[in-house]
């Protein structure tokens, strides 16, 4: 399997002198998602946790509602990628048949490829209400989640997808040069170990896109945190789908975009700042 790190030689120019050296710098590959004998799409992305990326982008998707729909799936590398070759039963594959998009996602990329904009705005699985957090359970999340970037304390290049619940903390993590790619590897990772995701929440370590919002809404988790700002469109979604939406979290704290109710009270936030 691939190296998700790599070190490559680089020359620095600093102060006025330059130098050489080596630096760790993330790997970026190609990856097909196959059903059935037919491409469905081609992601740039992390090459490590690999089946879990596979189950939770068929999950996102829609491809299939639960891990078993996926009947066999094997990891195949190429000359120039790797491919995740899935085989479903013959009805699922019949609906794959007429959906099949073909498209070519960057790294960057959530919603590539779409036939048409009613898609792209999808409206997201709604929510159950789940549990309620304390403004001290969120930051400690939060906290918690750097610690255990593996890739990222080397290259400082990808983003990560964690899931944190009172009873556990940090239940699974995964990490990834696309923030999309990292959320469908956690999605996965939950699916194939039956986690009950109601009583935990979604951490992420970018902004807060629509894409993002309708992946945690298929996950099924009533809070995601995230450290940089969401978009407008993110935040209405959000709304709709029951999910609570905190982002801009920093170490003196964050902002509540929606359904504020399943956070603490303002005086039990003082309280908790206190105690802390």
């Amino acid at each position: 399997m691939h190296d998700p790190i790599i070190s490559a030689e680089r020359q620095v120019w600093r102060d006025g002198s330059l130098s050489d050296g080596t630096r760790q710098i993330p790997e970026e590959t190609a990856l097909a998602l196959t059903y059935n004998g037919g491409t469905y799409a081609v992601m740039m992305g992390s090459p490590q946790d690999l089946r879990d990326f596979a189950v939770g982008f068929s999950l996102s998707e829609g491809v299939v509602e639960s891990p078993e729909e996926i009947e066999t799936l094997d990891i195949i590398e190429l000359d120039d990628g790797i491919e995740l070759r899935m085989w479903l039963a013959p009805e699922k594959a019949a609906l794959i048949s007429e959906r099949r998009r073909h498209i070519a996602g960057p790294t960057g990329c959530g919603i590539c490829g779409i036939d048409s904009i009613a898609e792209a705005v999808r409206p997201a699985a709604i929510v159950p209400k789940g549990r309620s957090f304390s403004p001290r359970e969120i930051m400690t999340a939060m906290a918690a989640v750097a610690p255990l970037q593996a890739i990222n304390l080397r290259t400082r290049a990808v983003h990560a997808a964690a899931f944190w619940t009172p009873a556990r903390g940090i239940v699974a993590l995964r990490e990834d040069v696309g923030r999309h790619n990292a959320l469908d590897k956690l999605a996965g990772g939950l699916a194939q170990a039956r986690v009950p995701t109601s009583e935990g929440m979604v951490l992420l370590t970018s902004r807060v896109s629509v894409e993002m919002v309708q992946k945690t809404a298929t996950i099924g988790a009533p809070l995601m945190v995230a450290v940089s700002a969401p978009t407008a469109l993110a935040v209405r979604m959000a709304d709709a789908a029951g999910i609570t939406l905190a982002a801009i979290a920093r170490a003196d704290g964050f902002e509540v975009f929606t359904h504020a109710g399943r956070i603490a009270t303002r005086a039990d936030a003082r309280e908790a700042i206190h105690v802390a």
